[in-house]
């Protein structure tokens, strides 16, 4: 039985419906003898707008949706590959001891205090790779989930969002590779590491602003899933991942820090190596203000565009 003000979102359907249903025979049960006294009439409310109210609310309300979506891109990272999840592991590892050698040992750049060389890197790598899955995923994410978009009706803000679990695990399965670096060179980290989670989540924020502003685009213009690997082979090399920040000239590194990313990977190397990888203040909160202004920036332009994207897909 459907009560007074149920939302037919309630039951699956379009949630700008407002369904209102009475019971025309409460009574239905004895044999039909007698016709209800109460009667009452069946109306159907439409209510513009409701869409747009309700939105976030819908977001917590499709949650399930959300869990089946990121188990589902989790079920088939992987699948059909030789070595399965050990691809989280490799990538970062070859991409770390090319930059060991390249930047440890032939330019002979210097590490952060007594930090071996090649944990100064694998520590960058992590958030890094991290921020480049997520990118990458949530920018082709829309584009991947074509018929359930045309299908329907649900926040597509879900799909970009659900893509970052994926990510997250993926790091996870890396940083089992880092612990067992650091019992290997016989470094344990301080009370900073504490604050990993942290640095963590503005990882995957760092990602989500321009992911979110990129699906969208990529909807209409299909351009874009050929630039993302560029921009993200690129910020690899701009960014302090294969060197410490701390060899960029003094009077340049307020200027560097509008890459978002080195605020991040300078607070993942200060948790990790502590003391010997501090974090330099004024360019970390540049960062933290731009990753905040793209991720504000993405969610406006995401919500701005989500109506034409059934129509453009």
């Amino acid at each position: 039985m459907i009560h007074h003000g149920t939302s037919a979102s309630d039951f699956g359907l379009f949630p700008y419906l407002v369904i209102q249903r009475a019971e025309l025979y409460p009574n239905a049960n004895s044999n039909m003898k007698e016709p209800s006294r109460s009667y009452e009439e069946t109306i159907l409310v439409i209510e513009p707008g409701r869409t747009e109210k309700n939105y976030w609310t819908d977001l917590w309300r499709y949650r399930e949706l959300f869990l089946i979506l990121a188990w589902r891109d989790v079920a088939v990272r992987y699948k059909q590959t030789v070595i399965g999840i050990l691809w989280a592991i490799l990538r970062p590892l070859l991409t770390m001891i090319v930059f060991t050698v390249l930047f440890g040992r032939i330019a002979k750049l210097p590490s952060d205090g007594q930090a071996p060389y090649a944990l100064l890197v694998f520590a960058a790598m992590l958030p890094w790779t991290l921020f480049s899955n997520a990118l990458s995923e949530a920018s082709n994410s829309l584009i991947n989930n074509a018929n359930l978009i045309g299908k329907v009706y649900f926040p597509r803000l879900i799909i970009p969002t659900a893509t970052l679990v994926t990510a997250f695990i993926d790091f996870l399965i890396s940083f089992i590779l880092l612990l067992g670096m650091m019992i290997y060179y016989q470094f344990v980290p301080g009370w900073p590491i504490l604050y990993l989670p942290f640095f963590i989540v503005l990882a995957l924020l760092a990602s989500l602003g321009p992911g979110l502003w990129i699906t969208a685009l990529n909807v209409k213009y299909r351009d874009f899933r050929y630039v993302i690997p560029f921009v993200v082979q690129f910020g690899l090399y701009i960014s302090p991942v294969g060197f410490s920040s701390n060899v960029i000239p003094e009077q340049w590194r307020l200027l560097y820090s509008l890459n978002p990313m080195v605020g991040v990977i300078d607070g993942f190397r200060w948790c990790i190596l502590g003391g010997n990888s501090p974090i330099y203040m004024p360019g970390f909160l540049l960062s933290l203000a731009i990753i905040i202004f793209f991720l504000w920036l993405g969610i406006s332009r995401f919500r701005k565009t989500e109506k034409t994207f059934a129509d453009l897909i």
